[in-house]
């Protein structure tokens, strides 16, 4: 991925405070149909895969179809204003849903419990052809990122309220914290459904690398402060907690709350009586 990516491609604050309340990022057919018209045959042949770790620049060679699509000014730009310049690679994958496949795949992370909450992974997922109801798509569970599970812990939920099917265009991207509770769906069409996946791991601190310039936009609060409806009352909560503190590491401030919470239970008095 290149490091000259200009400003204007980069999301905003609000954007990654969505981000950070909802696990996930949409980019609704930013991929052509030049893309989109050859990814069939791409994904079918195979996209060699580069050892864990790898550069970017290393793991996708200058012209090929995988660069080509994370370059792509949208794309690019969001990577960056998640990971960062120049991320590795941690794996890729092409899943295929074969036609009235008839089974899903269960509820689940794609990791081991992961305690960061000043580092995360991304998770680029591309869908080159339409994906309908029928298509079954990928299920994903809105705000679900920050409660650390292991893998399938969540195997046996079967559906939790306020989740979603993806449904989209041809040539969309979705970006994923890895940590988020997702799984394919069942495809009860007659049409082969495609999606690839890559991993980006992050080589820099993810300290303030989007477009800040609306960072006091009161949006901004109202992202982070958002409830999803699967959300206990209480432990509920706990959710907002967690993004005031990621929150805090990705602008270095360490004074950032939304209803006081998270700055109640850091208090550590230390004048002398």
């Amino acid at each position: 991925m290149r490091t000259t990516t200009t400003l204007t491609t980069l999301l905003t604050s609000v954007q990654v405070a969505g981000f950070v309340a909802a696990g996930y990022l949409r980019l609704d057919g930013v991929v052509p149909d030049e893309l989109n018209d050859q990814a069939i045959d791409v994904l079918e042949a195979g996209i060699p895969r580069p050892p864990y770790g790898t550069p970017v620049a290393q793991a996708y060679p200058e012209g090929s179809f995988a660069r080509r699509l994370i370059e792509l000014p949208a794309v690019a730009g969001a990577l960056r204003s998640l990971v960062g310049p120049d991320p590795t690679v941690d794996h890729h994958a092409v899943h295929v849903r074969e036609p009235h496949e008839g089974h899903a795949q269960p509820l689940h992370a794609d990791a081991i419990i992961d305690t960061r909450m000043d580092a995360f992974d991304v998770q680029l997922m591309y869908y080159p052809r339409e994906v309908t109801a029928d298509m079954g798509g990928t299920l994903v569970v809105p705000g679900s990122h920050l409660r650390r599970i292991n893998e399938s812990d969540t195997g046996r939920y079967q559906n939790l309220r306020g989740q979603t099917r993806l449904t989209c265009a041809a040539g969309t991207v979705m970006l994923l914290h890895h940590g988020i509770w997702h799984g394919g769906r069942r495809n009860d069409s007659s049409i082969r459904r495609y999606m690839f996946k890559i991993r980006f791991n992050p080589t820099v601190p993810q300290v303030r690398l989007w477009d800040t310039s609306d960072l006091d936009d009161p949006a901004v609060v109202a992202e982070l402060g958002r409830r999803f409806p699967w959300y206990e009352q209480a432990t509920g909560r706990l959710e907002v907690h967690n993004r005031v503190r990621l929150w805090r590491a990705l602008t270095n401030d360490p004074s950032f709350d939304v209803d006081y919470w998270t700055t109640r239970v850091n208090n550590r008095p230390g004048r002398i009586a």
